[in-house]
């Protein structure tokens, strides 16, 4: 079958260099599986507590489900919301959308009405596949209110549907994912769906996290996604020998990306979690013989913490462990590599817009996840730019830009924000502030509207955070610019304390960075103790939610928890 494909802003060239380079190639995700299938068909590919599925399994019972799915009317380029824990069931969902060519958009378990509505208007989904429970949450009734006025959405499937609960979902017009995996023969499924996925066509959606604006939808490839897990194959050493461990949403980039991609296209197994727990982390880690993970710093801190009060804790197993999703404070990257000596701590700084931008690998220098975010890897180009788009120069911090093989193809119904990324290098400005040194290695500093801008004074959120980092009364904080009619902005600090009762003052903050070197004016003059931050699924700090939170208490003139006049 052959089809126009937008390609967005690559060029011919660019695509040609990419398949002679094997960052791209001409095969898609249903060809990979069915080559795992077909070496090694009785290894575990899949785990996750309750089930296991070895790569034959995944492969017979995907294709049945394919065919099932394609007999309900679903056909290529159609949209399937799969709003899935981390159980095995998304890995068989997943593999059969990419055999009939229906794109994925994944959502986390976390949202709820509000999001996923929009991702299905955005989408113009078809089809939403999703728990019948899950934490005593109905997500086929969310789905079925919002069937009810979408435009697009026909079928809802439910998943881990009890026996009694399938008789209401029947008389509600609800399917049954089980229901769906048909009886047939290989060689009548490639008969009836006589389809070949290429994998330059629309693969995934996967939706921003929202740290800033409503979600955007970044319309990737099989091969945009491939070469970035390829290039992070390499880079972290992944043979078939390795077990990823995966808490992290399977449902978002990250997860999606090194819990099924990655071991995928090295034939190794992978161990997901449905539901954090930092105690049964250790247990599975231990039980899967788990050699590797790419987590959000809170993972390894928390599965550090009950390392600490676990005697009989082993880690042992661990090879690497890399930390991703927002800037990681140093104090973080040194207790680790002190708590895992055997285990290469590695940091990595990405986007869903284009997965990895830079990442340490297990061949630099230990200390490099210390002092720096990595630099790009093979066959992809990082630059940090000005306001103009060109490169400054090394040293001075700007916007960190990308341009490779991993960038989506576009935000999905955005095309003047699609454009407003681009430099007229074609690089594709992130938002997030860096500096990059000598050797290429880049520090994440913050986002571009990450600092504060204190009578003209630009401060760093990021030096302020990683100085308080370590502060031993400090569970979690984060720094953002609050309004302030005669400065135009000064520095709010959001604190969750470890005890409530000894909640850090604003004076002993003050001193605190003081006493580290830190310039009065970069000190906080208001200090706001709550019991948590708001987070992302992915465990990014929703800091525009906490700007505007300031921003309406000092409007409406709502007593300060503890404040400081610097002048």
């Amino acid at each position: 079958m052959t089809r126009e494909r937008s390609l967005g802003r690559y060029t011919p060239q660019q695509i040609e260099e990419f398949y002679a380079s094997g960052q791209w190639a001409d095969e898609n995700f249903t060809e990979l599986l069915r080559t795992r299938a077909e070496s090694s068909p009785d290894k575990i590919f899949v785990t996750d507590g309750a089930q296991e599925l070895t790569f034959s399994q995944l492969y017979d019972k995907s294709q049945r489900l394919a065919l099932g799915l394609h007999r309900t009317g679903l056909r290529a380029g159609d949209r399937v919301a799969v709003q899935l824990p981390n159980w095995g069931e998304f890995v068989v969902v997943a593999a059969a959308l990419a055999r009939l060519g229906v794109v994925t958009v994944p959502i986390m378990p976390i949202y709820r009405t509000d999001e996923v509505s929009h991702v299905v208007a955005d989408a113009s989904i078809r089809m939403a596949i999703a728990p019948a429970q899950f934490k005593g949450f109905d997500y086929v009734a969310m789905f079925d209110g919002i069937r009810r006025s979408s435009q697009t959405l026909e079928t809802i499937i439910a998943v881990r549907a009890s026996a009694e609960h399938r008789r209401t979902l029947a008389e509600r017009g609800i399917e049954v994912l089980e229901n769906l995996v048909v009886d047939a023969e290989p060689e009548a499924i490639d008969t009836e769906l006589d389809f070949r996925a290429h994998p330059d066509d629309p693969f995934v959606i996967v939706y921003t996290s929202g740290t800033t604006s409503r979600p955007k939808g970044c319309l990737h490839t099989f091969n945009t996604y491939a070469s970035g897990a390829r290039a992070l194959k390499t880079a972290f050493g992944h043979t078939e020998a390795d077990v990823q461990f995966g808490p992290s949403p399977i449902t978002h980039t990250t997860g999606l990306v090194t819990s099924v991609l990655i071991p995928l296209l090295s034939g190794a197994a992978t161990h997901i979690m449905a539901e954090w727990d930092p105690g049964r982390g250790l247990a599975e880690i231990k039980k899967f013989g788990c050699t590797a993970a790419v987590t959000a710093t809170t993972f390894l801190q928390t599965l550090l913490a009950a390392a600490d009060a676990d005697p009989d804790a082993d880690l042992s197993s661990l090879r690497v462990w890399v930390c991703a999703g927002s800037p990681i404070p140093a104090a973080v990257v040194e207790k680790a590599k002190s708590d895992l000596p055997t285990t290469a701590i590695l940091s990595l700084y990405g986007r869903s817009e284009n997965l990895t931008t830079t990442t340490c690998t297990v061949e630099d220098d230990p200390s490099r996840a210390v002092t720096s975010d990595g630099a790009a890897l093979p066959g992809a180009e990082v630059k940090v730019v000005g306001e103009d788009g060109l490169e400054v120069v090394r040293g001075s911090e700007g916007d960190i830009a990308y341009r490779g093989p991993s960038h989506m193809i576009e935000y999905l119904n955005r095309p003047e924000d699609t454009a407003e990324l681009f430099t007229p290098e074609g690089f594709s400005r992130s938002g997030d502030l860096g500096v990059m040194d000598a050797d290429g290695f880049v520090r994440v500093t913050g986002r571009t509207k990450d600092i504060v801008i204190r009578g003209g004074m630009n401060i760093s959120v990021r030096e302020v955070e990683d100085k308080l980092a370590d502060h031993p009364g400090i569970l979690a904080l984060a720094v953002v610019g609050m309004p302030d009619e005669r400065l135009g902005e000064k520095v709010c600090c959001y604190v969750v304390p470890k005890e409530e009762q000894n909640a850090p003052t604003l004076d002993h903050l003050r001193n605190y960075l003081l006493e580290r070197g830190v310039a009065i004016q970069k000190t906080p003059e208001r200090v706001e103790v709550v019991p948590e931050l708001p987070m992302t699924a992915t465990g990014k700090i929703q800091k525009h939610l906490l700007r505007k939170r300031i921003a309406a208490e000092l409007a409406a003139g709502s007593p300060e928890r503890a404040r400081a006049d610097l002048g």
